[in-house]
Parts: C-alpha cells; sequence; structure tokens
C-alpha cells in the first residue's frame, strides 16, 4: 500500500470515529441545549434525531467539498474517467468512514433506526467506491453523486419539524418543504442531462474500455436505478409540496408542543 492510499485509510478510519463521537456526544449535548423539544422526546427518537444531526452535518462537509471539486478540479473534469482522484478520493474516504458507522448504528439500534433499504443502499455505496479508493477510477461520476447529499439537510429537517409537533402548515414546514422541492430538483433531477451527457461522451473510448466489466457494470446499472429512484421521490415530494401549499390558504396559526407558533 503507498503512502497515499495509507492516508486515504487513515482519514477513512478518522471519519468513522468522529461520526461515532459526534452521534453519541456531540448531538445529544447540542440537542439539549439547543431545542428544549430534544429532551422530551422518546429514546427511540433521540436515536434517531442524533442519527440524522449526523447525517446533515455529513451531507454538508461532503457536499460543498463536491462542489469545489466540480468547480475547480480540473484534472478530474478533462478526464472524468481517469483523471487525478486525489480529491474526490479524500472526500469518498469521509463518505466511507461515515457509511461504516451509520451502518454499525443502524445494526446496533435497528429497533430504533433499522431500515433494509439504507443497508442495501449504503453496501452498494461502498461496493462502488471500492472503485474509486482502491484503483482510482471514475473519479468525476462518483463526485457528482454525491451532490445529491445537499438534499438530505431539508429532508431531515422535514423531521426534525414533525417530532416537535409543527404543523405541516406551519411557515417553518411550508418554506423547508418548499427549499426541499427546489433542492431536491436541482440536485438529483435537473443535473441528469450534465451526469449522462458525459457518460455519453466516453463511452466506447479507450479509457472507458479500460475500466474492468464489474466496475461499468455497477457505474452504468446503479446509474440508472438510482434517477428512476429520483424521478419517482421528486414527483411524491412535488405533489406533497403542492398539497401543503394549497392547504396552508384557510389555516390559522396554531400553537404547537414546542410553545411556539406559526
Amino acid at each position: 500500500m503507498d503512502a497515499f492510499s495509507q492516508i486515504i485509510l487513515l482519514i477513512a478510519v478518522v471519519s468513522f470515529f468522529t461520526f461515532q463521537w459526534l452521534f453519541h456526544s456531540v448531538s445529544p449535548s447540542v440537542s439539549s441545549r439547543v431545542s428544549p423539544g430534544f429532551l422530551r422526546l422518546s429514546h427511540k427518537q433521540k436515536i434517531e434525531w442524533n442519527s440524522r444531526t449526523v447525517s446533515t452535518l455529513h451531507a454538508l462537509v461532503v457536499g460543498i467539498f463536491c462542489l469545489y471539486i466540480l468547480l475547480f478540479d480540473d484534472a478530474v473534469n478533462q478526464d472524468p474517467v481517469w483523471g487525478d482522484p486525489t480529491l474526490v478520493k479524500i472526500n469518498v474516504g469521509i463518505t466511507t468512514g461515515y457509511l461504516i458507522s451509520d451502518l454499525l448504528l443502524i445494526f446496533y439500534y435497528w429497533r430504533a433506526i433499522g431500515d433494509k433499504f439504507f443497508v442495501i443502499h449504503h453496501l452498494a455505496a461502498l461496493y462502488a467506491y471500492y472503485y474509486v479508493l482502491g484503483q482510482g477510477m471514475l473519479p468525476y461520476f462518483a463526485n457528482f453523486r454525491l451532490l445529491a447529499e445537499f438534499s438530505t439537510p431539508c429532508v431531515n429537517q422535514r423531521w426534525f419539524f414533525e417530532v416537535l409537533g409543527y404543523p405541516k402548515s406551519s411557515r417553518p414546514n411550508i418554506a423547508n418543504g418548499v427549499l426541499m422541492a427546489a433542492v431536491f430538483f436541482l440536485v438529483r433531477i435537473a443535473v441528469m442531462p450534465v451526469y449522462y451527457t458525459r457518460m455519453y461522451a466516453v463511452y466506447g473510448t479507450e479509457a472507458f474500455y479500460r475500466v474492468p466489466l464489474g466496475g461499468r457494470g455497477a457505474w452504468i446499472f446503479s446509474s440508472i436505478c438510482l434517477d428512476i429512484m429520483n424521478v419517482m421521490w421528486m414527483h411524491k415530494i412535488a405533489r406533497g409540496c403542492y398539497k401543503v401549499l394549497r392547504s396552508r390558504h384557510g389555516h390559522k396559526a396554531q400553537p404547537q408542543e414546542n410553545g411556539k407558533a406559526d
């Protein structure tokens, strides 16, 4: 193992322990001070709250790093299949540590946050990242997929509002819902033409055929499946957002469990 690979492994290990620390220590401590409603949650709700807090932090860190790479990493943008994957490997290393940490928490707290879909998602992502970290291939496409993390904070915030007792018709909930729909569309739907244009541009080239068959299959098949799900989710989110906006008219402000009013 070369020196850089050892550094990436260290980043993944540090990432794992950092997210464990955030889950077990930082989130409970900070949440109880920032949101008094946290103390009234059940044990299972507190576990999911801490899990979603860590998820939001990971999404922001990785999403911002991903955007920086897309905008300023010329090597990856010029050669999306075999360009210098240094920064992408660092970002994927952080995500790998998070995914392993989250998998451990899911299994340990299965009754509270267990979800077969997330287990499959995490394992599939780790399999795909093996090709990036182990062989340095497809850095542009691996990094591009991390743009989707920008939609995670709004999804988590919707859950936070729900357990804190905010009505769906409250202004914070509506604002978050509209923002969630907009961000989800931008980072998962609107970017599809860019992603598949780059995929089509490299398809059949020498660089493409240097990618092992397993890597090509995982890349293309997972991309199509994921985007089919993204379209379905977008349709569901858009319908929900539309219904809430319509129901908003005629509703008066209502007191909420956390003592706030709309």
